[in-house]
């Protein structure tokens, strides 16, 4: 855990990973062999994740039960609101994890119980073997207009609109999020991965900033405060970014079904769940608190830095139903599957509907009463 040495907020966990040894293993992975090891191939012609029966959720978590958490943000999150106190009755550990390449492999060492990711991870996890649902999912009122990417252009590309992309190098990286939005801005423009050259790098801190600024690529992803940056640096040398008009928000908990179909740890999440929509309703209603808690503090980013990212985040939407966002969900699985050459999947099976309307019921709940 990362809390200070100050006492802990109410209901938060301060002793150590008692999975520290699988934890501490993870961590030494390099992050390509992470992205790796999260793109494998399956074999099968057709997969469909296998649908285990879980008993219905435990309205109490039993005492002594423990979840470990890889989800950094929702940890300061409830420092800072208080709600973190609403977990009393039962430990949380939170690992300093996230992302899917190091979520799923800490998942296969039974270091994590439930991570946050977006809608990719999931995906790839099944594909490599590992059974996985979704326990909570949140996106972005007018996702389009507030995307969480925007495709980088290299000064002198050549790049004005998506159908300039004919001929020229894009950064791709198949097992994440970045990955899936290239074939999708790919589609959209009426091109097939033929038609461009995808040089396959790891989305990490600024690669993709510096791939482009090398010319090693004439187009990437960018995402978050990178924006920003990348414009900034290399705008005076002609370098822009371009909307892509697509949806690209969803953001997800998820754990493995071994987790799930044990009744103290769902119990445990489930109330985790609810929380962390009561957390979400918090950052929105609280901007100022916020950036000086996390962006500032806990993220060391500036001031404008931060305020960029509230700003460009749009107003959140936690569903109390999954029925559209499942639909989205399966139209970016065939489109993974058919460019890929991955089995099939049923976007439906990745999704534990025990959990489906407790975050977005806590959201809601705490827009009317009012976050602490």
């Amino acid at each position: 855990m990362s809390f200070p040495p100050s006492p802990p907020p109410l209901g938060i966990s301060r002793r150590p990973l008692s999975r520290r040894g699988a934890l501490a293993a993870l961590l030494a992975i390099p992050a390509v062999g992470l992205l790796t090891a999260c793109g494998g191939t399956a074999t099968a012609g057709n997969l469909s994740a296998e649908r285990v029966s879980f008993a219905p959720l435990e309205t109490s978590v039993p005492a002594g039960t423990t979840i470990t958490v890889g989800d950094p943000s929702i940890k300061v999150a409830l420092e800072l609101s208080g709600l973190g106190k609403e977990l009393a009755g039962f430990n949380v550990d939170f690992a300093n994890i996230s992302g899917g390449p190091q979520t799923t492999e800490a998942f296969r060492a039974n270091a994590l119980d439930v991570g946050s990711v977006a809608d990719i991870p999931p995906i790839h996890a099944t594909w490599t073997g590992l059974d996985v649902r979704i326990i909570a999912s949140a996106y972005r009122q007018d996702a389009v207009n507030h995307p969480l990417y925007e495709l980088g252009i290299a000064p002198e590309s050549g790049i004005n609109k998506l159908e300039d992309l004919r001929g020229k190098k894009v950064a791709y990286s198949p097992g994440q999020a970045q990955g899936a939005l290239v074939l999708r801005i790919l589609e959209k423009a009426g091109l097939a991965q033929d038609d461009v050259k995808l040089v396959e790098l790891p989305s990490n801190g600024d690669a993709y900033s510096s791939a482009l600024s090398s010319r090693q690529v004439d187009a990437a992803p960018l995402g978050g405060v990178q924006i920003k940056r990348y414009l900034a640096k290399y705008g005076p040398d002609g370098a822009t970014t371009l909307r892509h008009g697509l949806r690209d928000d969803p953001g997800h908990l998820y754990s493995p079904t071994t987790v799930l179909a044990d009744p103290a740890k769902a119990a445990a999440l489930a109330k985790y769940a609810e929380v962390w929509g009561k957390a979400q309703r918090w950052v929105e209603d609280h901007p100022k608190e916020w950036l000086e808690g996390y962006y500032i503090k806990d993220q060391g980013l500036s001031a404008a830095d931060g305020q960029y990212l509230i700003d460009s985040a749009g107003r959140r939407d936690v569903p109390t139903s999954w029925t559209e966002a499942i639909a989205r969900h399966q139209q970016t699985i065939d489109l993974l599957s058919r460019e890929q050459k991955k089995p099939h999947l049923n976007a439906a099976d990745l999704y534990d509907t025990r959990f489906e309307a407790i975050a977005g019921t806590a959201f809601a709940a705490a827009a009317q009463a009012g976050t602490p």
